[in-house]
């Protein structure tokens, strides 16, 4: 089975404290440390001088080894509780949140 990774970017309102941030990071490492099948996490805020982030202020990717590891994870309580935690903090409400998932896959074979 291929590996699952998740995308995500976050559109943090301005006035939302440091502390707050450094939490919501704090939690999705507790997350993905109580499932082993997350392989991978790296996360952090935008950076790049091109200025495309469409107001998108931070991001993380998580690398699952399938979708069965995914799915346990996005139904976990501790998922929600994370995403409690986040929410209020969107600048754009929903629209402030992007989550993609893909299968990592041969990228000369696309389907």
């Amino acid at each position: 089975m291929p590996q699952v990774k998740r995308l995500v970017l976050l559109k943090l309102k301005p006035s939302t404290p440091r502390e707050e941030i450094a939490a919501f990071f704090e939690k999705l490492d507790e997350l993905a440390e109580a499932f082993p099948g997350v392989l991978d996490v790296c996360s952090g805020p935008y950076c790049s001088p091109e200025g495309l982030h469409q107001g998108f202020t931070h991001g993380f990717v998580m690398t699952f080894s399938d979708v069965g590891t995914r799915d346990d994870c996005l139904n976990a309580p501790r998922h929600a509780a994370l995403l409690q935690l986040i929410r209020p903090h969107l600048s754009d409400g929903d629209h402030g949140l992007i989550a993609f998932d893909f299968e990592d896959c041969d990228r000369f074979r696309y389907s």
